[in-house]
């Protein structure tokens, strides 16, 4: 099959566009012949090395872990799809999907919504996997709630806005540029801050959950905002603003959580159940051919992207 790999960790560069080994699936999986895969930050972070004490110098290594594409084969234990089915999920561990071929356990795919094309299915696994568990299971937001999400315009940002409000918020408050005000606010936004000219640790007491999904502020330098019972949510802080958030919560009645999107099938069955229905859409900034993957990474590095950077594949 045709791949995106690397053979050493680097810049944008390092990434190859050839042949690789088809996977098998074992018996609780299915391969998928991959129609639209995605880059998600994690991605190049992995690839930079920046993670390296975590992913290990086992290479060539293939990037992506969102999946969207045909069921190919199933493993001999497989009951819930056959051939051809359109499915979609995110692949275990930490990559795999920017190929032609790629894994999904039974377990943790789902079947793509019947209005979703397979770009706009690429676009949904890590993104909204990671809004709703940050919202729903680490803050544990109530109907009412006021919730401020950092980082609102991105790949993650544009689906917690709008579970935010399938969630029942009292008020959202989405953190993004000027450019993609207009873009958060019809996700369902009450308010736009523009985080050029206002810093949000100055709404003092306001906030019932903030959601950093960008990981550019802190629990210190937010906990000013939250109201008492408030809960501060991150998947991607500074190690240092890490340890010492965690320290400081466990003496505040402001609570802390830093997490990893857990690959759970029951979350991404409510998720394409709100696909279906309309409450949810995937928002795609930009798409590549599978091949210019590189491109897509320097894009996704830039950090200016609204919504998903979705890699299309032949």
């Amino acid at each position: 099959m045709n791949a995106i790999y690397y053979t050493q960790y680097g810049a944008a560069d390092v990434l190859h566009y050839g042949e690789q080994p088809t996977p098998t699936p074992q018996a609780d999986q299915i391969l998928v012949r991959v129609r639209a895969s995605s880059v998600n930050p994690v991605d190049w972070k992995i690839r930079s090395g920046s993670l390296k004490l975590l992913t290990g110098q086992n290479f060539p290594k293939i990037p992506g872990r969102d999946v969207a594409g045909e069921v190919a084969a199933v493993g001999s234990s497989v009951t819930r799809c056959k051939a051809g089915d359109r499915v979609y999920g995110m692949a275990e561990g930490i990559g795999g999907a920017n190929a032609e071929y790629a894994l999904l356990d039974e377990r943790t795919f789902a079947f793509i919504p019947e209005k979703l094309d397979f770009a706009a299915a690429a676009a949904v696994p890590l993104g909204a996997l990671t809004a709703l568990q940050a919202l729903y299971h680490h803050g544990q937001q109530l109907s009412g709630d006021r919730v401020l999400i950092n980082g609102a315009s991105g790949g993650v940002g544009t689906f917690a806005v709008q579970i935010a409000k399938a969630l029942g918020a009292g008020e959202i408050t989405g953190v993004c540029g000027p450019d993609n005000a207009e873009l958060v606010r019809s996700l369902g936004a009450d308010r736009i801050l523009n985080h050029h000219e206002y810093d949000f640790t100055r709404d003092l007491s306001r906030y019932d959950l903030i959601f950093d999904a960008v990981g550019k502020s802190s629990y210190l330098a937010a906990r000013p905002a939250l109201r008492r019972n408030g809960r501060y949510v991150t998947t991607a802080p500074e190690p240092k603003d890490a340890l010492t958030g965690t320290f400081a919560a466990v003496f505040s009645d402001k609570k802390m959580s830093v997490f990893l999107a857990a690959n759970r099938g029951m979350d991404l069955a409510l998720i394409s159940a709100w696909l279906q229905a309309g409450t949810l859409r995937p928002i795609i900034a930009h798409t590549f051919p599978l091949a210019e993957t590189a491109a897509a990474h320097r894009l996704s590095e830039e950090g200016r992207a609204a919504g998903k950077i979705v890699l299309l594949v032949e």
